[in-house]
């Protein structure tokens, strides 16, 4: 198994996670996107989305590179890396983005502090890949001696997003979406969890 073969009730019984559904970000900044997002965005949504990588190329990685270059390039991402974390338990496999606090190495080295997994049209179907991902991604940062303690997720079809933390034995789901109609929430949202694990 990888970390697309699994179902949310057997990641929950394989690493005795709890699950909660609460409301994650609250309070946060709007962040203004700057006229070139804005431009590839709307350039980017006049193509045919017919796929994940397509919705990957134009809409999502844009918006996290926006965040990167706001944070003046200080974290790195990862584009359809293998995380290898722990293959005899199934964490492992492709993932679509990995965040990670390094942005000067070419491979991803350790902290990992987010994931995010882009789906076509199918959010729901997203959150066991992701969630298994953010436990392989704990892993790796525990094998290298850098264990944070709270470690993002985020399920993206592009227009809608859900995100996911990862805290102690806890699985927490936002009972929010966000929208791609209010770019500056996405990006407020993505500085917050930057912030929260700058080094």
């Amino acid at each position: 198994m990888a970390y697309s073969g699994f179902k949310l009730k057997e990641l929950k019984q394989q690493f005795q996670l709890e699950e909660k559904g609460i409301r994650l970000f609250a309070q946060i900044n709007l962040v203004e996107p700057s006229d070139w997002l804005k431009q590839t965005l709307k350039q980017g949504l006049k193509m045919p989305l017919l796929s994940e990588k397509a919705r990957s190329e134009r809409i999502v990685s844009p918006i996290l590179f926006e965040c990167w270059e706001q944070n003046q390039e200080s974290f790195g991402i990862y584009s359809g890396i293998n995380l290898e974390a722990d293959i005899a338990n199934g964490l492992n496999g492709e993932c679509d983005f990995i965040i990670a606090a390094r942005a000067d190495t070419y491979t991803v080295e350790s902290p990992i502090f987010m994931l995010i997994e882009a789906k076509d049209n199918d959010i729901k179907s997203g959150l066991p890949q992701c969630v298994a991902q953010m436990l392989g991604a704990r892993l790796y940062n525990q094998k290298d001696g850098k264990d944070i303690p709270v470690i993002y997720g985020c399920v993206t079809t592009g227009d809608d997003w859900q995100f996911l933390k990862l805290q102690d034995n806890t699985i927490y789901i936002d009972i929010e979406r966000y929208y791609l109609d209010n770019v500056p929430q996405l990006l407020g949202i993505l500085q917050h969890i930057v912030d929260s694990h700058k080094l």
